[in-house]
């Protein structure tokens, strides 16, 4: 089954880049998707063997992530049908600077959609640090043509940015996976491989000096990855320029895969009796995350700029509930199943304003009750979701998580934690709420009706984010449950 769940996306690639016509890619595209997603969901009714000796193996985290990244893909991929479609082919002219540009071959693009996939699967099904690292830079080489659809000066710029800057957070973490295989050396019993499985029960008796070091380095690196501040410099960019449904996919699938790899790191540091030296550094990590996110999402005027920083606040929400631990880990697990739902969501709902009013401003795109009363109505409600809200599931994880900081007696980390998020919903309501309301711009044409391949997937997740936050059903509860104790919940 994770060999299957391997190969499905790979050969929806190699159709893509050898069909004639973009019909049957967009068609494979779905098909793909459906059946990537079936597989995932029989990952649950029949636990799935290991596989390729080992170096394939689904547990309770990679589960989680795994299960996120494939709904996620199956609302782009339906959205990426009717968004290819209105593209179509040929030159274009740039909304901002009046200069001419062409989209990437959709040959391409669907293939690379696949690839992120395929890579995304990679890193949720393996317990193996090194197959894992390969997981993730295998996502970054193949999401970077995603970035660079639009062929303009200013998605190459944010493409290059993203290579470097991921690189640069890539080799760091080597340099981590090379430093906990230094701390686990004896000569008189090798360490079998980089597998968690030989890896844990060995934990208490490695190196605490290497161990230390090791974390630190994959943290910095996979934070990279993950949009943790200070290394977020490439989230930004790459979530502005790239088309919607991709950046639904960077923010709501790609962060979870980079914060796998941290999540195993910190289960070693746990098996050593560390975890209090690796739950402290993501506390640290999460709160300045939070805390700069809060600066620079009051007075933003790019509402998908606004959604990339609202994704480094999120982050660090999920750093600082696995670095409390306990039944803080629990609601950093529902957090990110929320979060992955919502944000998906909201940068679907953004690429159907872009769309319209073909401005990224929010001063500009004003009237969206008027103009697309739809995508507006969604539009406030994932506002609303991502901000916490009830009944959304997003409140629900947050208030537990408020819960288990104050019941522990973090109350700085509660109090810091309270404050950057009031200052995040005011930052984010005003530019929102001048968005929907308002007349429409005179230049703006509203479409008689609004497609329901636009709103429908958005609309699904943003229910699936209501639900979660009406009524946990007892087995995913428990499974929450089982992936918070398996990282040391």
């Amino acid at each position: 089954m994770l060999s299957a769940l391997l190969l499905v996306p790979i050969l929806a690639a190699a159709l893509c880049l050898a069909l004639a016509a973009d019909r049957l890619r967009r068609a494979v595209l779905i098909l793909a998707a459906c059946l990537h997603a079936a597989l995932v969901a029989a990952t649950f009714a029949v636990p799935p063997h290991p596989a390729w000796g080992g170096l394939l193996e689904l547990d309770a985290p990679g589960q989680l992530f795994l299960s996120l990244a494939s709904l996620l893909f199956l609302a782009a991929a339906v959205y990426a049908t009717g968004y290819l479609r209105a593209e179509g082919a040929g030159a274009k002219r740039d909304f901002q600077d009046g200069s001419v540009f062409t989209n990437a071959p959709e040959r391409i693009f669907t293939a690379c959609l696949c690839l992120f996939l395929a890579a995304m699967t990679l890193v949720a099904s393996t317990r193996n640090l090194s197959v894992l690292w390969v997981g993730i830079e295998a996502t970054t080489l193949s999401s970077a043509p995603l970035i660079y659809f639009h062929r303009h000066r200013r998605s190459l710029e944010a493409t290059w940015k993203y290579l470097l800057i991921c690189s640069v957070g890539i080799a760091l973490a080597l340099l981590g996976n090379i430093l906990f295989s230094v701390a686990f050396y004896d000569q008189a019993s090798p360490l079998a491989s980089m597998d968690l499985a030989s890896m844990l029960p060995r934990a208490a008796a490695a190196g605490k000096p290497w161990l230390k070091a090791a974390f630190i380095f994959l943290l910095v690196g996979y934070g990279t990855k993950m949009g943790l501040a200070p290394m977020h410099n490439w989230l930004p960019d790459a979530h502005s320029q790239s088309p919607s449904l991709v950046s639904a996919l960077l923010s709501g699938a790609l962060l979870n895969c980079a914060f796998l790899g941290i999540l195993r790191a910190h289960q070693i540091l746990g098996a050593a009796g560390m975890a209090d030296f690796s739950g402290g550094l993501l506390v640290l990590f999460g709160l300045f995350s939070m805390g700069l996110a809060a600066v620079f999402i009051v007075g933003q005027g790019d509402y998908k700029r606004l959604l990339a920083y609202s994704s480094v606040e999120h982050m660090g929400i999920l750093a600082l509930g696995v670095g409390i631990g306990g039944a803080a880990t629990f609601a950093a697990m529902l957090h990110a199943a929320c979060h992955s739902l919502t944000k998906g969501a909201l940068f679907l709902i953004s690429g159907n304003i872009l769309a319209l009013y073909h401005t990224r401003s929010c001063h500009d795109a004003r009237g969206l009750f008027r103009a697309l009363p739809v995508t507006g109505a969604l539009w406030a409600a994932g506002f609303l979701a991502i901000c916490g809200s009830p009944p959304f599931g997003i409140f629900v994880s947050e208030l537990l998580l408020l819960r288990a900081l104050f019941a522990g007696g973090h109350i700085v980390a509660a109090v810091c934690c309270l404050t950057f998020l009031a200052i995040i919903f005011v930052g984010m309501s005003v530019p929102v709420a001048r968005m929907v309301q308002g007349p429409v711009p005179p230049a703006v044409h509203p479409p008689q009706t609004e497609p329901a391949i636009a709103w429908g997937p958005p609309l699904a997740l943003l229910a699936l984010a209501l639900v979660l936050g009406l009524y946990l059903p007892a087995p995913l509860g428990a499974f929450l449950t089982r992936v918070a104790g398996a990282i040391g919940g």
